[in-house]
């Protein structure tokens, strides 16, 4: 593929920065590779001859007939003087591989992984305000297939429809090295239309999550993808694939719960559809405080907690219309037995208890990431305690990022952005 970078539109333009880590641009100024600079033969350095063009360009990486290269490997360049840069990458048989240039215009990365064990060549060529073109060249051999492969997966799938809070989930089948995070993060691209701000944030060796700074935009359309095929991921282990997945944001149902009140407010898209009483944990059993989103919804399932409070204070409850908050436990779900309560006073073991007709009309009218905040109670919630990203707060969040995060220019309203078993307790 030919992609084509256009110097003056680069540095006369808005600078966009996006939150999901494009590839790292290495401008090295040494390079094994040629270019003709229209250096007359015989020339040995200083300054170039009348007729050189202005331009000038080299590639830093790969190298001239390196080996072993990552299936991974990006084109980095350093073009001088240059108003239009064009990439080629081709294989051994000529055929163009697709690609696209960096937004800086000084690097280009494949569509996808290369083939192991394949001669690619590129050609990188710059041309300057006089209309003269320099050309470098740089031949190249991938690495064989590695037996170590790490697997890529995504927690939601292709065509989902999730709620305004949900937050992407990328997990690695093993540990990613902290000095290789940067790496893999700068692989993972999050597109967005309408255009939302956001990063990435290791919520584990394992795992890593997005949000955008506020909750996404209902009937957003969001994709994602991780570049990690062939991609180097520390002690010899490799990405096995790349990952890209689709979904689309839901409307925007956001539900309030207030201790002092012992009320739900539901909203749709800023208006209150509904008003709902509820019982929440007793003093010796707070419901947290924090906002958190819905993770899981079980039309029917039973709590059982013998096994981890034993007979004397275990129970096993069959319950409808759960829908989990935390890891630890707390669900927003139906109590029949609680029902005179509700509204008035404290009585679940941490849970947001509701009627049954509330409890179904929640469960029909909510979705996995539609958020909820519970506020007043005893406790508080722990981070990481279920899907707590808006538990935090921005500057907090950017933290858990690998790269360092640049707040963005105004966006305009619209076009892409180019990021345990437990024991419930009702």
């Amino acid at each position: 593929m030919r992609a084509v970078s256009d110097q003056r539109n680069r540095h006369g333009g808005r600078r966009r920065v996006l939150a999901a880590g494009l590839l790292a641009v290495v401008l090295a100024l040494t390079s094994a590779c040629t270019s003709d600079g229209g250096k007359e033969p015989g020339w040995q350095g200083g300054d170039a001859p009348p007729d050189a063009p202005k331009a000038a360009v080299t590639i830093a990486e790969p190298a001239a007939d390196a080996k072993d290269v990552p299936a991974s490997t990006g084109i980095t360049f350093t073009a001088k003087e240059a108003q239009e840069t064009t990439v080629e990458l081709k294989d051994a048989a000529g055929k163009s591989v697709e690609g696209t240039l960096a937004p800086d215009g000084a690097s280009w990365l494949p569509a996808g992984a290369l083939e192991y064990g394949q001669t690619y060549t590129a050609t990188v060529t710059a041309t300057g305000d006089d209309g003269r073109s320099a050309t470098a060249t740089s031949t190249f051999t991938t690495m064989k297939k590695p037996a170590n492969q790490v697997r890529v997966s995504s927690f939601l799938g292709d065509g989902q429809v999730v709620g305004v809070g949900m937050p992407l989930i990328v997990k690695f089948s093993r540990n990613v090295p902290e000095d290789y995070r940067d790496d893999v993060q700068r692989r993972m691209t999050v597109t967005s239309t309408p255009a939302q701000e956001g990063i990435w944030r290791w919520v584990s060796p394992t795992e890593i999550r997005y949000r955008p700074k506020e909750f996404w935009k209902a009937g957003s359309t969001v994709s994602y993808r991780v570049q990690a095929g062939g991609l180097p991921i520390g002690d010899g282990w490799y990405g096995r694939a790349d990952l890209t997945v689709d979904i689309k944001i839901g409307p925007a149902v956001v539900m309030t719960v207030d201790n002092k009140t012992k009320r739900m407010t539901v909203t749709k898209d800023g208006s209150v559809i509904k008003t709902i009483p509820v019982s929440l944990g007793k003093k010796s059993t707070p419901s947290s405080s924090g906002t958190m989103v819905v993770i899981e919804k079980l039309r029917k399932t039973v709590f059982d907690t013998f096994d981890e409070l034993g007979p004397e204070d275990g129970y096993r409850t069959k319950i409808d219309y759960a829908q989990r908050l935390t890891w630890g436990g707390e669900f927003i779900h139906a109590a029949p037995w609680s029902e005179g309560q509700q509204g008035r006073v404290n009585v679940s073991h941490g849970c947001v208890n509701v009627s049954m007709a509330n409890g179904a009309w929640l469960f029909s009218n909510t979705r996995i990431g539609d958020p909820i905040t519970v506020k007043g109670t005893e406790r508080k919630l722990e981070n990481d305690n279920g899907w707590t990203e808006w538990n935090m707060s921005w500057d907090e969040y950017v933290k858990g990022s690998a790269l360092p995060y640049e707040p963005a220019a105004a966006e305009p309203t619209a076009g892409p952005t180019v990021s345990p078993e437990i024991t419930p307790t009702p």
